[in-house]
């Protein structure tokens, strides 16, 4: 476990990137804040017209087909009934908003032949936690609809990849039936919301788990679309799992309620998000002072529980402009992580909420997509003229943020005492994806069996791993005895590189990957922990990421050694990210190839045992030399 200053290290830095892309933000002058709110008030009421004219510029293609897909169901309802075995390309954007993505894999087609379409679909699993029930159906549909496996995901959902069109409605039906969703896993809305994994029963812990789930209602697209496509007639048996959880709160009335300073729309399906919703996906997280198992300056919001003494609840500490997509040699596009916007008290989280939300909805960039995301808006505005934009519509002035214990990074793999009594158990999973592998670990057969046996609910973790919490002690053998039966080691089976490793998806089915990444990384894992044992490096913790490409799925930018792909069998080398995850690394090297890697790393790690500080880690001693103070140094 690793601290860092209570300080927030990246900010001096961020502050002095110029961004100088004309055009690519539309940048908000300190200007009077209500006349910019009834400016965005004007175009969600028709200024901004889709075709282009002197009332107002020309919406982007994007833009324009949310309006026409009335409210997420045009093209697609029409053409999930066609005979087609693909979707055109509006349907493919709607339907990221109903949870899936149209792939194709490469390596099943030669060429000229027809692209093998595919869909993989994401689950909506609020804190991450799945119930014994549902686990049990999505380990059956990925078997009888999928390719035989589960992918766990940074998001702390699951994902099922190979389904074809024809099953689609079977998939999620089946998904909304059980109680149940894939709402909101893709698309321009607030996505699957993030929580510390560690299902401790202390206050903190058990806040942080609840304002997970309201804030997952709170900000869930009103539209009835979704039980239209997908259950048309039929009802779900079952209302979503989470909602028991959060019964006391209204979150009806929450979401509805109008400060009169500009949060609300004219809408009355989309009160929240009007009829074009978000400029792009917004994520939350939420954890307690000192777990950063999150990585919550990552998110667009990052939500810190503050309690008193006693463990009641005060307040949050509020951050924002995360995020981590970016473009090759597109310098306007970057990783940012999250500066501090301040403290907000219970009483008033949710209105503070809705006002950052509102503010990106009208001030975010709605012209060029690659600089959507809120951090640009708060990168391009500052952190203090951002406060004061969204100040505007929360209608009081955001409190000072508190004082904190120091950040940690812990995965919460192995046995751990939930204060309950009972026990909980981190089961490692090398790049997320849950298999039974060939002359390998049979971890899809272990977690089924375990669930089957123990009828145990399940928390996602962020680190693309699981955690069985409830465990009765005098079960904890019966468990062991599964998952040796079943060839799944322990955390202790796990090297100190590949225990805190992850990769994306990549090849073959993400459109986006232009190398590998998750079917490579273990090896790589492992030649890069036996390369530091022969220098006597072995106890490392190097938190170590590989992405196929720069859009960061992976959140390799935040590692303190990262390998994002940018050509084929080729990647650019990342160093200088915080070993507790609190500031972006830079790139340091362009195109190595994949068989260079070790040799390209080794004079590195040579460097560092000789100069670091004691106890310094390979991530702060690569950020305290610098870009250019290395580069020096290997010549």
């Amino acid at each position: 476990m690793r601290r860092f200053p209570p300080t927030h290290a990246a900010v001096a830095l961020l502050a002095t990137v110029v961004f100088v892309a004309t055009g690519a933000l539309a940048f908000i002058p300190p200007l009077d804040l209500p006349k910019a709110r009834v400016a965005a008030s004007m175009a969600r009421r028709g200024v901004l017209r889709m075709d282009a004219g002197e009332e107002g510029p020309k919406l982007a293609k994007i833009e324009q087909l949310k309006i026409r897909s009335n409210y997420l169901r045009h093209p697609l309802s029409e053409e999930l009934d066609n005979e087609e075995i693909f979707l055109g390309a509006d349907a493919i954007q709607v339907v990221k908003y109903h949870g899936s993505y149209q792939q194709d894999n490469r390596e099943l087609r030669k060429g000229g032949e027809q692209k093998k379409y595919q869909f993989m679909l994401r689950l909506k699993s609020p804190a991450g936690e799945v119930t014994p029930e549902l686990y049990k159906l999505v380990d059956d549909l990925c078997t009888d609809y999928g390719q035989n496996d589960l992918r766990a995901t940074t998001r702390q959902c699951f994902q099922i990849h190979g389904i074809l069109k024809g099953n689609l409605k079977t998939v999620i039906s089946s998904i909304m039936k059980i109680g149940s969703s894939t709402v909101g896993a893709c698309g321009d809305v607030v996505r699957n919301v993030g929580c510390t994994p560690a299902p401790f029963t202390s206050p903190a812990y058990e806040y942080a788990r609840e304002y997970s789930k309201i804030f997952a209602e709170l900000f869930k697209p009103q539209t009835t679309a979704f039980s239209e496509i997908w259950l048309g007639d039929e009802k779900a048996a079952s209302v979503e799992y989470w909602k028991g959880d959060i019964e006391r709160w209204d979150i009806e009335k929450i979401r509805s309620h109008d400060n009169g300073n500009g949060i609300m729309v004219k809408n009355k399906v989309e009160s929240l998000y009007g009829d074009r919703y978000l400029p792009r996906k917004f994520k939350i997280s939420i954890s307690v002072p000192g777990d950063n198992s999150v990585d919550l300056y990552t998110n667009d919001i990052g939500l810190v529980v503050i309690t008193d003494k006693d463990g009641g609840l005060e307040g949050f500490n509020v951050m924002v402009g995360g995020g981590m997509g970016r473009t090759h040699n597109k310098e306007q596009s970057f990783p940012r992580a999250a500066d501090h916007l301040g403290f907000v008290a219970k009483d008033d989280v949710f209105e503070l909420m809705k006002s950052i939300v509102a503010a990106q909805r009208d001030h975010g960039n709605r012209e060029v997509r690659m600089n959507a995301r809120m951090k640009y808006l708060v990168h391009n505005l500052g952190i203090v003229k951002f406060r004061e934009l969204v100040e505007g519509y929360f209608g009081k002035k955001v409190e000072a943020w508190r004082p904190m214990e120091e950040w940690q990074y812990m995965d919460w793999m192995g046995w751990h005492e939930q204060g309950d009594g009972n026990l909980f158990l981190g089961i490692g999973v090398e790049q997320g994806r849950i298999r039974n592998f060939e002359n390998g670990p049979q971890l899809k057969s272990c977690l089924r069996e375990i669930v089957d046996k123990y009828n145990l609910p399940m928390v996602m973790s962020p680190a693309q791993s699981v955690i069985f919490k409830g465990i009765k002690p005098e079960d904890k053998a019966g468990v062991e005895d599964i998952m040796k039966k079943h060839k799944v080691g322990g955390v202790e089976s796990f090297d100190s590189i590949t225990r805190h490793a992850m990769a994306c998806p990549a090849l073959p089915l993400c459109g986006l990957a232009i190398t590998e990444a998750e079917r490579v990384l273990p090896e790589l894992t492992r030649n890069i922990h036996a390369m530091l044992e022969e220098m006597g490096l072995g106890e490392e913790q190097i938190l170590t990421r590989m992405t196929g490409c720069p859009n960061g799925c992976a959140r390799p930018y935040m590692a303190e050694l990262a390998f994002v792909g940018d050509g084929a069998n080729s990647y650019q080398v990342w160093l200088g990210g915080s070993p507790v995850l609190t500031r972006t690394a830079f790139a340091y090297q362009d195109k190595v190839k994949m068989p260079e890697l070790l040799d390209f790393l080794k004079p590195i790690f040579e460097t560092y045992k000789k100069e670091r500080n004691v106890g310094e880690a390979f991530g702060d001693w690569t950020w305290r030399v610098g870009k250019e103070g290395l580069q020096a140094k290997m010549a």
